[in-house]
């Protein structure tokens, strides 16, 4: 009898978490969302996919030839602004610039995309401004945007989506992006804890690995090579030449590692915009689901053990 009266409440358990995920907000084409970080990646494709559905997409761009190749992708409706997270001046003229554009409607959505991986090694190898180079973009940039139109979502009572990452969960990589994602994810909390009340909804999307610009292969190995250089003798001596090439053939898998499905992380975005009753976070892609995000749960002495076996031996244990 019980194994019955629990299934069938699974199933309406099921079925109403099914219906509430799939009732959109009304009057899309009024609303106005933010979208930093669109040059490439997450950022362009989602830029492009809610302009398709009729959104107001103010798009943020780093350089003037990303937001030029993303006009020329989209529909008229889209309007593009250059925007550098870590300059304080850049985000207070973006903010004002956003403020005249949604007027007394309010910004329906922000969506801090924008995040650089590198400089990445082992803590050792890098230096304070190192870590300062991706925390400044990663962290700070989003808290500062975020503060800067705040105003602006309370108005429209609307979204805050922050792109996190598995890595704000479980660190096993040196240099600031963990401790970024991190910070990330705490931010998230207070931030949705405060708004509460206000009528403004904050979610995170923790995705997997995918291939986008930020885990160019190229790109992460010479950043890598560049700080391996940079060593003193006796620091490259203590780590020995088979602990850089781990890290080297490491960077040549990625590839197979990352998903070319983007829209796996876009459509989490979009659903934590347009959604009635979106999720306070969302896992993207197979490896989060089922690898990372289970073994940040595990006890720390199980998964140091598991991510321990991916780690190099230093020189004197080779």
């Amino acid at each position: 009898m019980w194994p019955y009266v629990v299934a069938a409440l699974a199933a309406l358990f099921l079925l109403r978490r099914w219906y509430r995920e799939r009732q959109t907000v009304p009057g899309l084409p009024e609303k106005f969302v933010l979208i930093t970080g669109c040059d490439s990646g997450f950022g362009n494709l989602l830029a492009r996919q809610l302009d398709a559905r009729g959104v107001r997409v103010l798009a943020a761009c780093l350089t003037e030839q990303g937001a030029e190749q993303l006009r020329a992708a989209a529909s008229p409706r889209l309007q593009t602004l250059l925007l550098d997270v870590t300059s304080s001046p850049s985000v207070a003229a973006a903010a004002a610039w956003v403020k005249e554009q949604v007027g007394d409607r309010g910004l329906w959505g922000l969506v801090n995309n924008a995040g650089i991986t590198t400089p990445t090694a082992p803590n050792e190898w890098l230096s304070k401004d190192d870590f300062l180079k991706v925390i400044n973009v990663n962290l700070i940039g989003l808290i500062e945007v975020t503060r800067s139109v705040l105003p602006l979502l309370r108005r429209a009572r609307g979204r805050v989506v922050n792109m996190s990452s598995m890595f704000g969960r479980i660190s096993f990589i040196g240099g600031g992006y963990c401790i970024s994602k991190f910070g990330v994810e705490a931010f998230s909390d207070s931030l949705r804890l405060e708004m509460r009340n206000f009528g403004v909804k904050v979610s995170v999307i923790e995705p997997g690995w995918f291939q986008t610009n930020i885990t160019n292969e190229e790109n992460i190995k010479k950043h890598f090579l560049d700080t391996w250089e940079k060593l003193p003798e006796e620091i490259k001596a203590d780590y020995g030449e088979k602990y850089l090439k781990h890290f080297l053939e490491a960077f040549r898998n990625m590839k197979n590692l990352c998903s070319p499905n983007l829209s796996l992380v876009t459509d989490c975005m979009e659903h934590a915009l347009t959604s009635r009753y979106p999720r306070t976070r969302y896992a993207a892609g197979w490896d989060a689901k089922l690898l990372y995000i289970p073994l940040s749960y595990v006890p720390s002495a199980l998964s140091d053990r598991m991510l321990a076996k991916h780690q190099p031996l230093p020189a004197h244990k080779a």
